[in-house]
């Protein structure tokens, strides 16, 4: 007689954990696009960005290493790059809204090496003041 294989527990990644974003009805409105439909704008303000390094956990590196031998994704790094690239772009916003914008355009994230001991993620557009048409 065969017995099915005992369940194994899947660990599922929330939206939080590995999506971000703003929510609905954001004060500085942050899009990809160079402009926004139904809106003009009136002032540009300037390049804006938000910049977070963050170091590598032996830990992670060590589990990530062991996964890549198998395959699969690696769900501690996605996470930590999801909550880094999320703090870099609240820099942005704050950044934006400190120097009186309401929108962000043409929004980007830039990432790269920080000398073999971490990751920098840095957030950057065009800070601007947009008026409904």
């Amino acid at each position: 007689m065969h017995r099915p294989a005992p369940a194994t527990k899947l660990w599922v990644m929330g939206i939080d954990e590995y999506g971000g974003g703003q929510g609905p009805s954001p004060d500085v409105l942050v899009v990809t696009t160079n402009d926004v439909p139904g809106h003009r704008v009136t002032r540009v303000v300037g390049e804006v960005f938000g910049l977070t390094v963050r170091s590598r956990h032996v830990g992670s590196q060590i589990g990530a290493g062991l996964k890549s031998l198998v395959g699969g994704e690696l769900k501690g790094l996605t996470k930590t790059l999801v909550e880094t690239r999320n703090q870099a772009m609240e820099r942005l916003v704050e950044q934006a809204r400190a120097r009186g914008a309401n929108g962000v355009l043409a929004f980007r994230f830039d990432v790269t090496e920080a000398a073999d001991v971490g990751t920098e993620v840095c957030a950057y557009g065009t800070a601007v003041v947009l008026a409904r048409e």
